[in-house]
């Protein structure tokens, strides 16, 4: 009888100690699920916040951009429309000789008001906007040509697919920041740029002939950085390769959304 009651003693300590452990695994796992859940709201809404910050910049960003494109276009540029009907007048009192000096003056406005307004447009998102992406990169790639800045070379494959405006002001300034760097730091004397369109994505390709540069020693550059952060608010993949003396590659790739399709 005694041992019958060891027995049974045995068996409950035992249930009493699975019974603990299966409480102990069940809370541990809920407790971890949890954690998770809370951590992963707090990565969420750290996102969102890094996101709204970001398009709070871009946002800033553009409404300077608009705003300086309206002083060139409006005040600048009437500054010297008028200087050149100025001109005008004034040459048509001149003698012939000093009327040829004039008449190169007033070349040199001429084409200055015309880079004056060429340059209003491509800082106005909403002139960006009603002519397109690949008229915007083509209205920038002859401004560099006309200055001598560089060569241009732009082609386009594929069917052009109109794109949600909002992305494709965000994909040209990833495209301006590189011509950018292409011609304050790269000392190139070539820049191909390609579009391709597939059924899927855009694929932005840009190369330049440039002096390049290590890569590890730039990995933390702030235009890089720019760019990339600006690629991943239209969830868009962005790699730049590069080497000294090399130039530097640029691909850029932008995944069409349904939309954009239709």
């Amino acid at each position: 009888m005694l041992q019958k009651e060891q027995i049974l003693l045995i068996v409950y300590f035992i249930g009493v100690i699975l019974f603990l452990v299966t409480f102990a695994i069940i809370f541990f796992v809920a407790f971890q699920r949890r954690k998770n859940k809370l951590l992963l709201e707090r990565f969420k809404a750290e996102q969102r916040f890094e996101e709204e910050l970001q398009n709070s910049k871009l946002e800033i960003q553009e409404q300077t951009l608009k705003n300086v494109s309206w002083e060139l276009h409006d005040n600048i540029g009437q500054l010297l429309s008028t200087a050149v009907m100025q001109i005008n007048i004034l040459s048509s009192n001149l003698e012939p000789k000093t009327k040829e000096s004039v008449e190169d003056i007033r070349g040199l406005v001429g084409d200055s008001l015309q880079e004056i307004r060429n340059l209003s447009k491509t800082l106005n998102h909403e002139v960006i906007q009603n002519i397109g992406l690949e008229k915007s990169i083509q209205v920038e790639l002859d401004r560099f040509k006309k200055l001598n800045f560089l060569e241009p070379n732009f082609t386009v494959t594929g069917e052009e697919v109109v794109i949600n405006p909002k992305d494709e002001i965000i994909l040209y300034r990833i495209i301006q920041e590189f011509f950018s760097n292409t011609i304050k730091h790269a000392e190139a004397t070539h820049l191909f740029v390609k579009l391709n369109y597939t059924s899927d994505d855009l694929t932005i390709i840009i190369q330049d002939d440039g002096v390049g540069y290590d890569m590890k020693s730039v990995q933390a550059n702030s235009g890089l950085l720019n760019m990339k952060s600006r690629a991943a608010l239209v969830n868009a993949s962005l790699e730049s390769v590069s080497e000294p003396g090399k130039g530097v590659l640029l691909t850029l790739q932008y995944p069409l959304k349904e939309e954009d399709k239709e």
